[in-house]
Formats: C-alpha cells, sequence, structure tokens
C-alpha cells in the first residue's frame, strides 16, 4: 500500500487548505471543495461541518476515490473511514493548526463532524 512522503506530509501540513475533488462513477472528477487539513501521526484527515449529510462527504463516499491538492502536492487518494479511536489526535490537531479561528474550529469537533473524518491514502 502506497504511502505518503516525509515532504508530502509536511508541505500538506504546513498548508491552510486543501483542495478535494471526489470521483464520480464515470471516472471523472467533480469540481474542487476547499477544506482545511490536519495531519495527525502519519495520516491525513478532513472533516464535513455537516457530517455525513454533506454534499462533498456524499459525493466522496460514491467511489471513495478522488484527487487533492494541498502545499503543491497533487495526488490521486483512496478516502476511506477514520478508526474513532484516531479522532481525538484527529481533534488536537485541529486544535493545533486552527485555533487561531476560534468559533469556526469549534464546527470540525462537534460528534456529527467527527463521525465524517475520512483519512486519505495516497494510490
Amino acid at each position: 500500500m502506497p504511502t505518503w512522503t516525509l515532504d508530502e506530509l509536511k508541505r500538506i501540513a504546513e498548508a491552510t487548505e486543501l483542495d478535494l475533488e471526489s470521483e464520480r462513477s464515470d471516472g471523472s472528477l467533480r469540481e474542487p471543495v476547499t477544506m482545511w487539513v490536519v495531519c495527525a501521526g502519519d495520516g491525513i484527515y478532513v472533516r464535513s461541518v455537516k457530517g455525513r449529510t454533506g454534499p462533498w462527504f456524499r459525493g466522496a463516499q460514491a467511489q471513495r476515490q478522488g484527487r487533492i491538492s494541498s502545499g503543491g502536492v497533487r495526488k490521486d487518494v483512496t478516502f476511506t473511514d477514520a478508526d474513532p479511536a484516531d479522532w481525538p489526535s484527529v481533534d488536537a490537531a485541529y486544535h493545533a493548526k486552527y485555533d487561531a479561528y476560534r468559533g469556526i474550529v469549534d464546527r470540525v469537533l462537534t460528534e456529527q463532524a467527527r463521525e465524517s473524518t475520512l483519512k486519505l491514502l495516497p494510490r
């Protein structure tokens, strides 16, 4: 299974946002959605503020793959549901990276958002 390089992890961790394009059933990519991204351990994670019913999240669930761009890294990825045991470290990563956006960061720390945590795996 492919893994992220240390350089890719560093560049994405330092980027403020990530553009995510999920794949349609015909293989074409949807329009990019810009979102916050965090690295926790050797993983890259995103969450939907609207939870599992959010439009981009539903699109990502359809084929479970797409493409991301962040920090100069452009990569085809697989979307996997994050292990709930990883949620606390993802929460901490969101706090560490985005606490300057108090009031907004709290929106990715709700139970609804946690349940939509996706781990991005290179492919």
